[in-house]
């Protein structure tokens, strides 16, 4: 995932977590503490937001994520303050693999001082574009390009995902 971010920006990918050890897991990287603590994944894409203005955000345990995937993401920032893939989650969307805008932050600030801290809670609040889901098709299936490693037997999927053949 640090290297498609890597290559779809040009540049080194910025870790946003406040976990001390987080200096430690994936050296050489720069790592930014949340800008407000305790908003989980919303909290990210705030610190993002804050921190680098146009941001791609990509969940540190999606291990599928093509750079050509998320440069199409950032493309869509000329027209939408936030472009989401569509997918096959509960949500339709996946926040946690998009592109923000600058606008986003005030957006998520509003959400959170009405308590809302869902990673989509401010969506309403600013122009949000969606990569259709036949275009996310040309990347891959959405169920691995989306997947989350989150357990051991995640971890084994992963795995035997990347086995050739």
């Amino acid at each position: 995932m640090a290297e498609a971010l890597a290559e779809a920006t040009g540049s080194p990918p910025i870790l946003v977590a406040s976990a001390p050890e987080a200096l430690s897991w994936l050296p050489g990287l720069r790592v930014e503490p949340d800008v407000v603590a305790g908003l989980g994944a919303l909290g990210g894409i705030l610190t993002a937001v804050d921190r680098v203005g146009p941001a791609l955000c990509v969940a540190w345990d999606m291990p599928f994520i093509p750079a050509a995937l998320l440069r199409d993401l950032a493309v869509g920032l000329a027209e939408a303050d936030a472009v989401l893939p569509e997918s096959d989650s509960r949500r339709g969307l996946e926040p946690l693999c998009a592109a923000y805008g600058p606008a986003c932050a005030p957006a998520i600030r509003a959400a959170v001082a009405r308590g809302d801290r869902r990673a989509i809670g401010f969506h309403a609040d600013i122009r949000l574009s969606r990569l259709e889901r036949s275009r996310v098709l040309q990347y891959g299936d959405p169920g691995v390009l989306f997947f989350n490693v989150n357990t051991p037997s995640d971890l084994e999927r992963a795995e035997a995902l990347c086995r050739p053949g």
